[in-house]
């Protein structure tokens, strides 16, 4: 099987060159007033009647016929342009589209094509505008991208006000976040409540839900892939806001005009400021806040060369009196570089370096200690675009990440405590992959692929082994870059769409995902203090298989989007924790894992209103994840931490007037599963409460209200300034953040459950302006 694929690979430059007598028009699509690409525009050729979409980076190419007279250019929100070709040679035509100002009663809130989601391959995909993240009311009133997914099907909350997010019955560390193509290992602020990406420096999102294509790997359940701007290249331009506890400044430019560009965005939180003004002296030296810096350069070499420098850092300090300090972050870089070939053939080289880690300092009766960990990467990726014609489009390229762990370490800095190191731990995750995008006929279009993934466990370090008890009873040392062990996945992947006229479609899709790295953690969510495991010998790779059906259906001249859609999904090696697991700064942390496997299925359904004053989303999810591990419940199958039977929100965005925007969201779902004690006994005088069930227990329902109001002091195509209400929990709702239990006060031989809830009504109010 290996000798074909290299020889596929090998031969693969002949097949894709293969000529025609077609000529081929090619070029970049951007907007006219800041010179931003524009992604998925629309290239369309009346006199063949074919077509095509500009990629990630706004390129196009399309074959046509040598008589062809011109191409129409679209995009939604901005006026189309026909273009009057030469005719009988390829050409290169780079188009700039301008925005228009369009009626209340036809305002669209996603720039797409009006029927794309009914001719597209894409299954289990969403994607999110900034104008959507922008009205809808969250916690707080800070505009978050994260909790705007969680209002899709298919996507769950990890809890009150968390910006985490399970996907289609999938752990935290199953969803690859990408900004700028670099992996954000921790996309949370403040435990979650905010999360990492500041609304004014993202163009667009995109989030799949395990159907991927080929070219997307290393995780079992989602990608969300987030890219910044490119900064305005036309003129200079700042916006921003300011909040009840968090601010945010965008400056914008060109560095040459039509050439370079530059865009800066930064944003922090400044609870900490007020903190000396408490009359209560502990909390004078004590500290709170977060920070985001979003930095992004382009340069226009030459018409074939284009190159990128984006960056990201943010951190949270948190620090009480001097008992205890704790800070974490993510720094992430990309250096990118857009070649073209030919007008068939484009290629993305990424080098991408990403980085997160965290410091907890305790001091405790005069003994000061630190405790660290984290996960850093270097990443080097090639994707090629082969455009062959109209009907057939190819993509191939490889990645490979170099993986450094830093499990964990404690330092003493002053007292009797021992210091403490886990060795690091390197991996090499290599990837290269094939698809063929291939438009059979007039309804039946096509998408199928191959990914060969692999993992390398390099030296310097130990392995071990254990005996059932989980002692270690046989240790062997590998050298500094040796291979210790290696691990190879196959990963097809196939889609098919089935166009039953032009408003309806059904689709198919079939995945394979393998993920060579694993999340340790004692909590559902992802936390600052998690460690990032790789695959061993011990640990094997994860792996997921998930085939999923859909039928979409647009309605009143594509005003309203529907979609239903069943996929089932089977997981292996998951992990969890043994019973009583010791996993913080432990050597052998294998030892305190139980591997197993686990499935989920569902059916998700989603009704969308784009145009006319009143537009949004209703979501309803049915579904059901459930684990089977020998050594948990008796080897019965019991459900995920994250299972939940229903889950529906329901958003709605009303433009009253050019002055007046009124949103709602409102969301419900069925308990998560729990594990709570089944009983109790006292031994020497102390209670001790009885497990017997994993997760056989439910959290109460959840459910609650957000509203909001924007008030347009100024708006028009380069200024405006606004002024946002929010509401988050109108109505009060009590819900269950945790349950405990303790004894009784009334009568001490019973015990009581006491719910925690976190959140009562939460206002916010928000400035923002943009010039």
């Amino acid at each position: 099987m290996k000798l074909i694929l290299i020889r596929f690979f090998l031969f693969l430059p002949l097949i894709l060159f293969a000529q025609s007598n077609e000529i081929t028009v090619s070029g970049y699509i951007n907007d006219s007033k800041t010179g931003e690409a524009l992604i998925s525009a629309n290239v369309y050729n009346p006199d063949a009647g074919v077509g095509t979409a500009s990629n990630e980076y706004g390129y196009y190419s399309l074959s046509i016929p040598n008589k062809s007279t011109k191409l129409v250019f679209s995009y939604i929100g901005y006026k189309s342009k026909t273009i009057k070709l030469p005719g009988g040679k390829s050409v290169r035509i780079d188009v700039q589209l301008s925005s228009q100002s369009v009626n209340l009663n036809e305002v669209v809130v996603e720039d797409k094509h009006s029927t794309e989601n009914v001719k597209s391959l894409e299954m289990g995909t969403e994607k999110i505008s900034p104008k959507e993240i922008k009205v809808v009311p969250v916690i707080l009133g800070e505009q978050d991208i994260l909790k705007t997914i969680q209002l899709l099907p298919g996507v769950s909350s990890a809890g009150e006000g968390s910006s985490g997010f399970f996907v289609r019955g999938g752990k935290i560390d199953q969803n690859l976040i990408l900004l700028d193509e670099a992996t954000v290992y921790n996309a949370s602020h403040l435990l979650g409540f905010f999360s990492v990406f500041n609304s004014d420096a993202i163009k667009n999102a995109k989030i799949i839900k395990g159907s991927m294509p080929a070219n997307y790997g290393g995780r079992l359940s989602s990608l969300l892939d987030i890219r910044m701007k490119e900064g305005n290249s036309k003129h200079w331009s700042a916006n921003g806001g300011v909040g009840l506890i968090s601010s945010r400044f965008t400056l914008q430019g060109p560095i040459v005009d039509d050439k370079a560009s530059y865009l800066i965005s930064g944003r922090r939180t400044y609870a900490d400021l007020f903190v000396p003004l408490f009359a209560n002296e502990e909390f004078k030296d004590s500290r709170l806040y977060f920070y985001d810096l979003n930095m992004k350069m382009n340069y226009n070499v030459n018409k074939n060369n284009r190159v990128f420098l984006s960056g990201y850092s943010g951190r949270d300090v948190f620090k009480y009196k001097s008992e205890f300090g704790f800070d974490w972050g993510n720094t992430t870089g990309t250096l990118r570089w857009n070649h073209i070939f030919s007008p068939k053939l484009f290629v993305n080289n990424s080098l991408i370096f990403s980085n997160y880690n965290y410091v907890v300092n305790i001091n405790i009766d005069d003994t000061d200690f630190e405790i660290s960990s984290g996960i850093q990467d270097l990443n080097f990726k090639s994707d090629f675009d082969y455009f062959r014609n109209s009907d057939n489009i190819y993509k191939f390229g490889f990645n490979g990440y170099f993986h450094t762990f830093y499990p964990g370490s404690i330092s003493s800095i002053s007292g009797n405590l021992n210091s403490k190191q886990v060795p690091n731990k390197y991996g090499l995750e290599l990837a290269g992959y094939f698809l063929h995008e291939y438009q059979l006929n007039e309804r039946i279009k096509l998408n199928y692929g191959l990914r060969l993934s692999s993992y390398l466990n390099l030296g310097p370090g130990n392995t071990y082994k254990f005996d059932k008890y989980g002692n270690a009873i046989d240790t062997t040392w590998h050298g500094k870059n040796e291979i210790i062990n290696s691990f190879y996945n196959l990963e097809p992947r196939f889609s098919l769409n089935y166009s039953v006229d032009e408003t309806s479609s059904f689709k198919f899709s079939y995945a394979r995902n393998s993920q060579y790295i694993h999340l340790v953690s004692n909590s559902t969510t992802s936390t600052p203090v998690d460690i990032w495991q790789p695959t061993t010998d011990i640990v094997k790779p994860e792996t997921a298989n998930q085939i999923a059906v859909g039928y979409f259906r647009n309605f009143e001249k594509n005003s309203y989007e529907t979609s239903i859609e069943f996929y089932y999904k089977d997981m292996r090696n998951l992990i969890e924790y043994k019973n009583g697991a010791d996993i913080f700064v432990n050597e052998f942390i294998e030892s305190q894992l139980v591997f197993g496997r686990g499935y989920a299925y569902g059916m998700e359904l989603m009704i969308k209103k784009n145009m006319g004053k009143l537009t949004g989303w209703l979501s309803y999810s049915l579904s059901k994840t459930e684990r089977v591990f020998a050594e948990i419940n008796n080897g019965n199958p019991f459900p995920a931490r994250q299972d939940r039977t229903h889950d529906v929100s329901v958003t709605a965005i009303y433009n009253y007037s050019n002055k007046w925007t009124f949103s709602a969201n409102w969301v419900y779902y069925t308990g998560d599963a729990v594990t709570f004690p089944s009983g109790k006994y006292v031994v020497d005088g102390n209670t001790i409460n009885l497990y017997t069930e994993r997760n056989g227990y439910r959290m109460p329902d959840y459910h609650r209200l957000d509203l909001g109001v924007t008030y347009y002091f100024r708006k028009s195509e380069t200024r405006e300034m606004s002024l946002s209400l929010s509401i988050y929990n109108a109505y009060a709702r009590k819900n269950a953040y945790a349950i405990n239990f303790r004894q009784s006060e009334t009568n001490p031989n019973n015990t009581e459950a006491v719910k925690l809830s976190l959140f009562s009504i939460v206002p916010a109010l928000t400035f923002n302006f943009r010039f």
